[in-house]
């Protein structure tokens, strides 16, 4: 039964996530004054502001506050940018916006990483510091433990989301805001706020002033996506992280080679079902509330290079990196050499931007080096098109990117050892038959995920079609059916949103 405290307070143990009754429960409060609101924009757009504040306060508590700081930082600078004539004065703004925002995403962020590396290096004990705890113990008369540093949820994705803002204002490529609430409604859009899409404010801004508008397929369509997204992150992604890709990654070496390689097959469709749901979820909503969200994900396990996985995963950020980091540094404008250089450090840094490990980097490295390699082979060898020599190169990218997701998951650089040893020396052939019928639900829900994902486009598409143009008898009879499957198969503990961690 749910309490009017635990529906109103933020809860550390239990924080708020699309995929728990509560949120559901809100949403449906918070729709039903929507509706009664969404035709005066003004009043429609400041709802919803207070709404996200109020979610963002659910997820991640006080920090909420950050949020709002760094919304007023932006908003400043922007203006700023915009105002003032000389470009020293331009850059100068710029640069606060810049420095500001990294250097809270790197101390909330990479603080302990970079304590942990100068200790390695040089033998010595330093300990993080929180000097926002130090600041609120001594003016609040708080106790807060100065040596703890919590990341606070969705930083990476408002950071970027900001620095977009304040970048494009530089490039003359937007004016900014009229008035800090669209600004603000801007940063902290629920539906997006936490684990994206990235949005950017040339995208969302010119929407905020567009009366609202939802056809009845456009509803269904936003149905159809909500749905789905929910049933990808917790029928498949939730069911297979429980119950076999945690248990083998936490300790892969009481498992045969053969599990270990399942496993690996198995994260590639969990993370791919997490957070594609994820988005899915946060596109469905916004399209409830009349504003339209970049696709974020393109089946990218059907990309033929490596090249073209980056174009289909995770979108909103692989154009992020591409127009202010990849062609800040030159692009390919500046020679081969160059251009090769700019790839590899720009995936250095996204794999960086996803978590301050080691794993990370060489995450990231290995992007960098397979994207680089990929454009020295496009420029100089040229192979006949062909239909098998697609599907051998939709294998290998596959398999690549498969390889590399090891790094992205395990908890360390030796757990990755482990693994890889455990599949090349005790794969265990046979005993296969009698893993695969210990373990047969996991890999029907890991086929299950893998067929749906490699279905043509065309028929995903005409399924989506049909249900946004059923009656509405129709489609609140398959919602409750998907809810309940959804029900039944709910863990016992909401696993969180794996991009909720960056």
């Amino acid at each position: 039964m749910l309490r009017v405290e635990d529906i109103l307070s933020y809860s550390a143990k239990n924080p708020l996530l699309f995929n728990q009754y509560v949120f559901l429960f809100l949403f449906t409060i918070m729709f039903a004054g929507f509706t009664l609101l969404h035709k005066q924009v003004r009043a429609r757009n400041f709802y919803l502001l207070l709404f996200s504040l109020f979610f963002y306060y659910k997820c991640s508590g006080w920090y909420f506050l950050l949020l709002l700081f760094s919304t007023l930082l932006d908003y400043g600078c922007g203006f700023g940018i915009y105002i003032v004539k000389e470009k020293w004065q331009k850059k100068l703004f710029l640069v606060l916006s810049i420095s500001s925002n990294l250097g809270l995403l790197f101390f909330f962020k990479y603080s302990y990483f970079i304590v942990d590396s100068i200790n390695a290096l040089t033998g010595a004990d330093f300990k993080a510091y929180n000097f926002l705890a130090a600041f609120a113990n001594g003016i609040g008369g708080e106790n807060f433990d100065i040596h703890h540093i919590l990341l606070p949820v969705g930083i990476s994705f408002y950071t970027f989301q900001t620095l977009s803002y304040s970048i494009d204002i530089y490039r003359d490529r937007i004016k900014p805001c009229a008035n800090i609430f669209d600004f603000a409604f801007f940063v902290s859009f629920f539906p997006q706020l936490v684990a994206g899409p990235i949005v950017r404010a040339s995208e969302f801004l010119p929407q905020i002033r567009k009366p609202y508008y939802l056809s009845s397929s456009g509803f269904g369509k936003a149905i159809f996506l909500i749905m789905s997204g929910l049933f990808k992150k917790v029928v498949i992604s939730d069911y297979i992280s429980v119950n076999f890709v945690d248990r083998v990654f936490d300790t892969p070496e009481i498992y045969s080679g053969f599990l270990n390689l399942m496993a690996v097959y198995g994260y590639s469709i969990q993370i791919y079902c997490d957070f594609s749901g994820y988005s899915d979820m946060a596109i469905g909503l916004a399209a409830l509330l009349g504003f339209t969200l970049p696709i974020n994900f393109n089946s990218p396990y059907k990309a033929n290079s490596i090249t073209d996985f980056w174009r289909r995963w995770h979108i909103s950020l692989s154009t992020w990196l591409r127009d202010y980091l990849y062609i800040s540094m030159g692009g390919n404008r500046k020679g081969k050499l160059r251009t090769y250089l700019n790839l590899a450090i720009t995936m250095l840094i996204g794999g960086l931007w996803h978590g301050a490990a080691l794993k990370f980097i060489v995450w990231g490295a290995l992007h960098g080096l397979a994207l680089t390699l990929h454009k020295l082979w496009s420029e100089n060898i040229k192979l006949p098109a062909s239909r098998w020599g697609n599907y051998v190169s939709i294998l290998i990218t596959f398999h690549f990117v498969a390889f590399c997701w090891m790094y992205f998951r395990a908890a360390d650089m030796y757990t990755v050892k482990l693994m890889l040893n455990n599949i090349s020396t005790h794969f265990d052939f046979a005993g296969i038959g009698t893993r695969v019928l210990a373990y047969w639900k996991v890999f029907a829900l890991i086929l299950t995920g893998f067929a749906v994902h490699f279905l043509p486009s065309n028929l995903k598409n005409r399924a989506e079609w049909w249900y946004s143009e059923a009656s509405y008898t129709v489609k609140i009879v398959l919602f409750v059916m998907v809810i309940v499957v959804i029900y039944q198969a709910t863990s016992s503990d909401l696993q969180p949103f794996i991009y909720f961690q960056f």
